[in-house]
């Protein structure tokens, strides 16, 4: 799961941007393009007021983008990657290049047990096992 925040009127297009960090976040993580992570692979961008969010100096203008993957997900290589290509959609999303040095951008791992689908709150292996069945490799 992924959520942008970011004062209103900084994207013309939200869904495209949602949809190109979701896709981002499946090629780095590299999982199979199958539903089961394309379906549940998802970004939110939140709107908010502009006096909603500030620096401690006052600026309002940053966008922060909080990723939740699950544990072990991204090996350094691909904190790399996945930050550097999601700063990279929000300044081209924004229209703004300057946007680069204020974008924050988060890798948070959820515990094991705690990414919660369809009503299970899968492990990491049992996330596993349910692909490799999806695959007919079980």
């Amino acid at each position: 799961m992924i959520d942008v925040y970011a004062a209103a009127g900084t994207f013309q297009d939200k869904h495209a941007l949602a949809q190109e960090i979701a896709e981002t976040i499946m090629r780095w993580e590299g999982v199979p393009a199958i539903p089961f992570f394309s379906d549940n692979t998802a970004a939110f961008v939140h709107d908010l007021a502009s006096d909603a969010l500030s620096t401690a100096s006052g600026s309002s203008n940053y966008v922060r983008v909080q990723v939740t993957t699950n544990a072990g997900a991204l090996e350094r290589e691909q904190q790399l990657g996945v930050v550097k290509d999601i700063t990279a959609l929000v300044t081209k999303a924004a229209d703004d290049p300057t946007l680069e040095v204020r974008t924050w951008v988060t890798l948070v791992e959820a515990v094991p047990g705690g990414w919660g689908i369809g009503g299970h709150a899968y492990t990491n292996e049992e996330i596993v096992q349910h692909v490799r069945k999806l695959l007919g490799k079980a």
